[in-house]
């Protein structure tokens, strides 16, 4: 089972943690405009940003022009000056030395923060941080999932450092991390080859065609419109809770279905050759009309009663 990090794993509200600046950048300058650029995206991280900004009271001015990298960052136009705001592979692909700022970048990656470097001008100008807490109950949820014998993934498109640490709090070992969003599907696609049934669990508009690749896809139920119409099932409540308890009355009801067929297939084996009077001339057993009905109703009752136990079904509780 894969499970998409943010607005699944974690509460998908990250908030703003540090801002750390290089050279002569002054540090509410460069959130100011950091946080103008990001109102024109409607990621997590951006509404983080923006918010954090008018946290401390600053005007964002608006931007000129603004172009959405998938899997990267942004690149906008603010204020007369070009401005980068992304992971590693931006500032790499566009020859921006930070190498004075890696060191810091991966200190707040270990502590399961997502730090994304900003460059103005084509200058390295610093990092912005943020962080998103884990939901309550997700630790709890993954680890009866292992212990149902599933193998649980953690994909997501933060770096390896963050999203590492991340998963050691909920207790996930296998994790795919810095995985662009038009990739997702992909390795869903790839577990699912090495002969796999493939669960997928995700909330935003970059998870649905994973959902829709995967041979099971759980929409949360507080996501994106998107993630619901691409997958099979929908979970009202945000929480990972409902996976299990979707799984265990899904495991519970086949186990019901099977008794049943089995109980139905012993019973008539054992009924029919009374009622077709086979044993007669050999014990003098002879079924009445009246005790054959009578025996055919209880079949019935029998499976129906055994059916009406999944009534008592509780839902997990973490």
């Amino acid at each position: 089972i894969i499970l998409d990090k943010t607005g699944t794993i974690t509460h998908g509200k990250p908030v703003l943690t540090d801002v750390v600046v290089a050279g002569a950048f002054r540090e509410e300058e460069l959130l100011r405009q950091a946080g103008g650029v990001e109102k024109s995206s409607e990621h997590p991280l951006a509404a983080a940003i923006v918010e954090g900004a008018q946290g401390r009271n600053l005007i964002l001015p608006d931007a000129e022009t603004f172009n959405a990298i998938p899997g990267h960052g942004i690149e906008a136009r603010i204020e007369g000056h070009t401005l980068l705001l992304g992971n590693l592979k931006l500032m790499r692909d566009r020859q921006i030395p930070v190498d004075g700022l890696e060191a810091k970048a991966v200190q707040l990656a270990d502590d399961g923060k997502t730090p994304m470097f900003v460059a103005v001008d084509g200058k390295p100008a610093g990092i912005i941080a943020v962080a998103d807490t884990v939901k309550e109950d997700s630790k709890a949820a993954i680890q009866v999932l292992k212990s149902m014998g599933l193998e649980v993934v953690m994909i997501t498109g933060d770096n390896e450092r963050t999203a590492k640490a991340i998963a050691r709090q909920v207790g996930i070992e296998r994790v795919l991390a810095e995985v662009l969003p038009q990739d997702k599907a992909h390795n869903v696609q790839k577990l699912q080859l090495e002969g796999k049934k493939v669960a997928m669990v995700g909330d935003g508009i970059n998870d649905a065609p994973a959902l829709a690749q995967a041979d099971v896809g759980f929409a949360i139920g507080t996501g994106t419109d998107v993630a619901i119409a691409a997958s099979d099932i929908t979970l009202i409540k945000g929480s990972l809770k409902g996976v299990v308890t979707a799984i265990q009355i899904s495991r519970a009801t086949m186990r019901n279905v099977y008794q049943n067929l089995w109980g139905a297939f012993i019973y008539n084996g054992l009924g029919l050759p009374i009622a077709l009077g086979l044993l007669y001339p050999f014990f003098g057993i002879l079924l009445s009309p009246l005790l054959a009905a009578i025996a055919m109703s209880f079949s019935s009752v029998t499976v129906i009663t055994n059916a009406n136990r999944l009534k008592r079904f509780r839902e997990f509780q973490a």
